[in-house]
């Protein structure tokens, strides 16, 4: 069979080819051990917390996935067994690494944004062939300067590093033009007394 008929007859989503998880350990032993033999110290330790850091990854991970699926709660409406796992960013940016994310780019890129709390974006479009995501500020979102425009773009771009890494640059506008300050309305002490005032102000009242 072809590659192309093999990539065909492969459901969606499914790993390239299976993985021995015995043989994968053994492997990464004789790595270590052709490092070590090498006499290269600092490229052995180099490679030795590498090894411990993308355990601890994947560890976390896995936990990640036991925790959710013990929770039924966990499962968002509509979303099925998986809801509550593609919901989560460690398990979704696992998921999105190794290409078994059952979710498009746009669907998780609006789950990036909804996880953003206290930020509130709009999706104006996504160039897939730049990776640029243009977002707009919602009505009410915050009060518009500067500092609050910078927080709302690096808590989006956190977000979107786990859910949708192909987003490689965010723009992000400024609210709509209708959504500017109220005009002032200026409230009088006391009505007036039916004639004009004058410069210096009201006019007094009489004594009884």
């Amino acid at each position: 069979m072809s590659a192309a008929a093999d990539t065909a007859a492969r459901p969606a989503h499914a790993p390239a080819r299976p993985v021995n998880a015995e043989q994968a350990g053994r492997r990464v032993e004789e790595v270590l051990d052709r490092l070590t033999d090498g006499g290269d110290q600092e490229a052995c330790v180099a490679a030795e917390e590498l090894v411990r850091v993308l355990m601890d990854f994947y560890g976390a991970g896995l936990a990640r996935i036991v925790a959710l699926l013990d929770v039924p709660a966990a499962r968002t409406p509509g979303g099925g067994a998986l809801g509550g796992l593609l919901a989560d960013e460690l398990v979704s940016s696992l998921l999105v690494l190794h290409d078994l994310h059952p979710e498009d780019t746009t669907t998780r890129i609006s789950r990036a944004l909804d996880s953003v709390a206290g930020h509130t974006v709009e999706m104006v479009s996504f160039d897939d062939a730049t990776g640029t995501l243009r977002l707009r500020s919602a009505a009410g979102s915050g009060c518009g300067c500067p500092s609050t425009g910078a927080a709302a773009q690096q808590a989006v771009e956190d977000a979107l590093t786990c859910f949708a890494p192909e987003v490689t640059k965010v723009e992000l506008d400024a609210a709509a033009a209708a959504d500017k300050e109220p005009a002032l309305l200026q409230i009088a002490t006391r009505p007036p007394t039916g004639g004009p005032v004058g410069a210096s102000g009201p006019a007094s009242a009489k004594a009884p």
